[in-house]
């Protein structure tokens, strides 16, 4: 028991500092900046309301519910994201409190929030039942829940896979976040504890970048889960220019219009999302 809890601690520790590496609030602000108020609309946040974001990074869905009036609490496993949020929510003239939190372990009572959300945030905690519980167990009877993910056959899920052959083994237990993404996954970790479960698959259009080899060179130097790979693979300068490659060639199989460095508008890549809301069942 002893030895799993320290592997688990590790886990935890590694993670923290994975989002820590590069600069995810550049990620959230420039390339999904519109996730955050889908998933703030989605769990029908109202002025007044509790609310929790889970995995909150910089606050991408904190701040926009915040906005609506609600009392929200943005928590994270890496704090070391807040000092961006607070500054974006101060832009925003908006106030929220900022709490360091396990999504896994969460230190709040049971219902205490009227609204639970998390957007492409609660899907990297490693074990997503316990995960799942947490999300539940801190939502009132009653109260509402919206949970957006990437999916593993979109463009985000078949990143990870691209990346897969590089990384490190994960640790025995651990989930792939992507598995948050299928429908049929998140109705079974949240069982009969939320009903009136609605699951869609949308995209969001990414047109932030120039070419192919500028979505890579930006997840390179600006999102953790990238910037982790390739530390592992450091020295290996075969693998390094085959993963650069891997990248390059799955961003050029999802954009439109093919390479726009010569100029014009950039091209486009639909990047496929699910998005789940539900209420919380009563006793």
């Amino acid at each position: 028991m002893t030895e799993a809890v320290d592997v688990d601690r590790a886990l935890k520790s590694k993670h923290r500092v994975m989002w820590g590496l590069g600069n995810y609030p550049a990620v959230a602000t420039e390339v999904i900046p519109e996730l955050g108020p889908v998933v703030a609309a989605a769990g029908g946040v109202r002025a007044g309301d509790r609310v929790l974001d889970i995995a909150a990074g910089s606050g991408n869905v904190a701040i926009p519910a915040a906005a609506l009036g609600a009392q929200v609490v943005a928590t994270d496993l890496t704090p070391e994201l807040f000092d961006a949020g607070r500054k974006m929510a101060a832009d925003a003239d908006v106030e929220l409190e900022w709490r360091e939190a396990d999504a896994e372990d969460l230190p709040f009572e049971d219902g205490e929030f009227d609204v639970v959300l998390s957007c492409v945030g609660v899907m990297f905690a490693p074990h997503h039942q316990r995960a799942a519980d947490e999300l539940v167990r801190v939502c009132k009877e009653g109260g509402r829940i919206a949970v957006l993910s990437w999916t593993p056959t979109g463009f985000i899920g078949e990143m990870f896979k691209a990346m897969k052959p590089y990384a490190p083994a994960p640790p025995p237990g651990s989930q792939p976040p992507p598995l948050w993404g299928e429908e049929s996954h998140v109705r079974e970790l949240f069982g009969d504890r939320v009903r009136d479960l609605t699951a869609r698959r949308e995209a969001l259009q990414v047109s932030r970048f120039r070419n192919p080899e500028d979505f890579r060179d930006f997840f390179k130097e600006n999102y953790g889960p990238t910037i982790a790979v390739y530390r592992n693979i450091a020295g290996d300068d075969a693998k390094v220019e085959a993963l650069d490659r891997d990248l390059v060639d799955l961003a050029r199989k999802y954009s439109a219009g093919g390479d726009s460095s010569a100029g014009g508008d950039s091209p486009g890549m639909d990047w496929e999302y699910l998005l789940v809301t539900g209420v919380r069942s009563t006793s």
